[in-house]
């Protein structure tokens, strides 16, 4: 399983923390039942945190005219609204809400460049929260196609997650289904794309980062 560079710090001070509680319950009470069950313990905790972290192998759909899911996760909105941030206009939102058992490496879900980027501090509001999406704290990011679709998104933290990292820089040139970042234990991803774009999801539908279409672009 190969483990994303963002869990590396995490992994390593939950292992030293674990060990070091180990060992003191060793030392006070030996080999007994009490610490195997303690050791069983620490390495199904170890392996989950680990899990969090996981980049599974994934074929990338590449295709200029599609959209395509920036995040593993549960389809929650489909809707029309206004994007007052950068866009500042109506458009089509399309969230998708990721578990803590879901895999939390986010895609650019388009190629282009890089038009906006923008971290914006802000609260830890439940993720299904209608108003997470301007509440929360966020990163935004538009990205312009070479078709000339500009699609804005947003990674947003949740009521667990408290760490966003954002690669994205102003200005440059990346690659569909490239990595744009992490949240780190959390928690959704909102896409807002233009009006004439033909959704291909539904409400509740599962979806996976890089595979899964979420619509086509006129």
């Amino acid at each position: 399983m190969k483990i994303h560079k963002e869990g590396y710090g995490i992994l390593a001070i939950s292992f030293a923390i674990i060990l070091a509680v180990y060992i003191i319950i060793f030392l006070l009470t030996g080999w007994c039942l009490f610490c195997k069950i303690t050791l069983a313990v620490a390495v199904i905790l170890l392996i989950c945190i680990a899990r969090f972290f996981r980049v599974p192998k994934r074929t990338a759909l590449i295709d200029e005219n599609l959209v395509i899911s920036a995040a593993d996760g549960k389809v929650v909105i489909i809707k029309e609204t206004e994007e007052n941030e950068f866009l500042k206009q109506k458009c089509i939102q399309v969230s998708v809400f990721m578990s803590l058992n879901n895999m939390h490496v986010n895609y650019f879900p388009v190629g282009g460049e890089i038009i906006y980027c923008k971290y914006h501090a802000g609260h830890y509001f439940m993720a299904y929260y209608p108003k997470a999406s301007e509440k929360n704290e966020r990163t935004s990011v538009a990205v312009r196609t070479d078709g000339g679709k500009v699609v804005f998104f947003r990674q947003i933290a949740g009521f667990i997650a408290r760490r966003i990292v954002c690669y994205a820089k102003e200005g440059a040139r990346i690659n569909q289904c490239t990595q744009v970042g992490f949240i780190k234990f959390g928690s959704r991803v909102d896409l807002f794309l233009p009006m004439d774009s033909e959704i291909m999801v539904k409400v509740g539908d599962n979806v996976r980062a890089c595979e899964s279409v979420i619509a086509k672009l006129s």
